[in-house]
């Protein structure tokens, strides 16, 4: 500790007249003490004020300038020291000596910046006034080519540099993506994969700036997705794969990097490594699993990459992930069930899928999970079977497999994901299917179900299926049964509710099975109607100027029919509803207007 002492005062009087020799002794020590303690020989440089000289040493002239350079690179591993090399104005020599040809300097004037931007708010801000990050792209896009093992550590070193600089500033990533960083780290990554560190640098930054949406364009412009599936193909390593993983996932969230993916040949390496994972019970492999996996998912997400690996049903991707489905390893059969429901987004491949039995194969996963089961596997297989009863072909094919009875069984879940999905899949199978909807609209435990789901406040979807349901239930039965048992079981003030809705369909289902309600029990449902504010409802309906033309016309049929009703017909006489509707006789939508004429003249006979 005398010795550092010793250096630390003579670097302050030998600083001042420039005498270089003994500088580089005082620094050989420094740098001895801070390998020995860096935390407890940083303090003392802190103490001591050098930092103030430092400055002047760093002068491209000076041959102890690479030394200058390193012992600030060794003081700022310390956090305390970063704000003190900002402090003393280091940062614009710093930079100034980014501009030198000696590779010594350019090594450790890198790793003195990029530890002093580490985690520092202040630090970055200095180098981005300073201009060195520019200088430091302008480096890597000379040197890109060489592979020279020195070149190789000084690339990394300034790979790091940038990492440290723009890690977690959107800003900085910006500023980076805007100076064309990405082509050239793609790059690097390709003339250097053999080499590691460099490599691992490249693909941290890449994790760094992949997550900036701004970036995705120029990844995809660049062979990103050759280069990474090129590197993953080497890899036996877990920690590598999972490096790698990183950056993949964010940059398989773009339609076009998807694509570029499946045709680098990523969904054979995913297969494979899936195919050795799923055996085993060790952590590593497990993780493994589940990243491949769901990045599997993730790449039928894009339209053309999922049409490409369907390939009519006959690619090899769709025939393996079938296999999935009866597997007994839980993330492999929900990743099975969210494949079938993105191979499931196109009407052709749906019914394909029907064709060839893959209803039964979910049916039977879903039977596996009816008790206590995986709510994830739940909500994927619901969501295929939702997706898949989209096609009017595929409708009666699916009732009649028993689909509507096997979602039914999971009425008592109290996951909202899964009543979300199983809602959906319901109302998607009704649609237009009169004897399912008169079956399943007497079914009481369903529609009381439903009633109660209505008023699910914290859960805004299952709220809205809810209501949609009861309404299809209505709309597509237009039984009388189904209507009193909606009735009795209290919904219609929720199917009242659901016609102020801030969506148009939503409006209109609801108007449309409120409607036929009052035509076929409107004296068993005219209470809950008055009680529900209908009326009321109606008038602001028709008097809204932002109604669509839809919402009026049935609006105004609604009031033609509750006529029936004395409760009814006395709360509609005692508003304004004549003047409004007379207004409307000259509205620019053809069927409105009729309607309210029609309107019009049954308010007159009813007055």
């Amino acid at each position: 500790m005398d010795n550092l002492n010793d250096a630390l005062q003579k670097l302050k009087l030998t600083a001042a007249d420039g005498t270089s020799d003994n500088v580089e002794g005082c620094l050989d020590c420094l740098l001895q003490a801070l390998a020995q303690n860096n935390a407890e020989t940083s303090l003392k440089v802190q103490e001591s004020g050098i930092l103030h000289v430092f400055p002047r040493l760093l002068s491209p002239h000076c041959s102890c300038t690479a030394k200058v350079a390193n012992v600030i690179a060794e003081i700022a591993k310390n956090e305390f020291m970063r704000n003190s090399c900002v402090d003393t104005a280091l940062i614009p020599p710093l930079v100034q000596l980014l501009n030198n040809r000696d590779q010594d300097v350019l090594l450790q004037t890198g790793r003195a910046l990029g530890n002093i931007c580490y985690d520092s708010h202040e630090g970055r801000n200095a180098v981005d006034l300073s201009g060195g990050a520019q200088i430091v792209v302008d480096h890597l896009q000379t040197l890109c080519s060489n592979i020279d093992a020195a070149n190789q550590k000084l690339l990394t070193v300034f790979c790091g540099f940038l990492l440290n600089y723009s890690n977690d500033n959107d800003a900085l990533q910006a500023q980076l993506i805007n100076m064309g960083v990405i082509p050239t780290l793609v790059q690097l990554l390709g003339i250097h994969s053999e080499h590691t560190a460099l490599t691992e640098m490249c693909l941290v930054a890449f994790g760094n700036l992949a997550e900036i949406e701004s970036s995705k364009e120029q990844f995809a412009s660049t062979k990103i997705a050759d280069e990474l599936v090129k590197l993953f193909k080497k890899q036996t390593e877990h920690e590598k794969k999972e490096m790698i993983f990183e950056v993949l996932a964010p940059l398989a969230e773009h339609d076009v990097i998807k694509l570029q993916l499946v045709d680098a040949g990523l969904v054979d390496c995913l297969l494979e490594l899936v195919q050795e994972t799923v055996d085993s019970n060790k952590e590593d492999d497990i993780s493994e699993l589940k990243t491949a996996s769901d990045l599997m998912v993730l790449l039928l997400l894009g339209d053309e990459s999922m049409q490409k690996l369907f390939d009519a049903g006959k690619g090899s991707v769709f025939q393996k992930v079938l296999s999935w489905l009866p597997s007994n390893n839980h993330q492999l059969q929900l990743a099975g069930a969210l494949a079938i429901a993105n191979f499931a987004r196109n009407d052709g491949n749906c019914i394909h899928m029907v064709e060839i039995g893959i209803v039964q194969k979910l049916l039977d996963l879903l039977d596996r999970h009816v008790e206590e089961g995986n709510v994830t596997v739940q909500h994927a297989a619901l969501s295929a079977l939702r997706n898949l009863a989209i096609p009017v072909s595929n409708k009666a094919k699916m009732l009649s497999a028993g689909v509507a009875e096997q979602v039914l069984k999971f009425l008592k879940s109290e996951m909202p994901p899964v009543q979300f999905k199983l809602l959906g899949t319901l109302r998607m199978l009704i649609d237009a299917q009169a004897e399912a909807a008169d079956k399943l609209g007497k079914n009481i435990k369903l529609v009381e179900r439903l009633v109660e789901w209505c008023d699910a406040k914290d859960h805004a979807g299952v709220m809205g299926e809810s209501n949609r349901l009861l309404s299809a239930l209505i709309r597509h039965s237009k039984s009388k049964d189904v209507v009193k048992a909606i009735v009795q079981s209290g919904g219609v003030k929720h199917l009242v509710t659901m016609a102020t809705s801030e969506h148009v369909i939503m409006q209109n289902e609801a108007l449309v099975a409120l409607g036929l309600i009052a035509a076929l029990e409107l004296g068993t449902a005219e209470q809950d109607l008055e009680n529900a504010k209908l009326v009321e409802i109606l008038h602001k309906l028709i008097s809204d100027d932002s109604s669509a033309p839809e919402i009026k016309y049935n609006s105004m049929i609604m009031i033609c029919t509750i006529m029936g009703s004395e409760l009814l017909r006395k709360e509609a006489q005692n508003m304004p509803f004549k003047e409004v509707v007379s207004k409307l006789r000259r509205h620019e939508n053809k069927l409105v207007a009729q309607q309210a004429l029609v309107t019009e003249q049954r308010l007159i006979i009813e007055s």
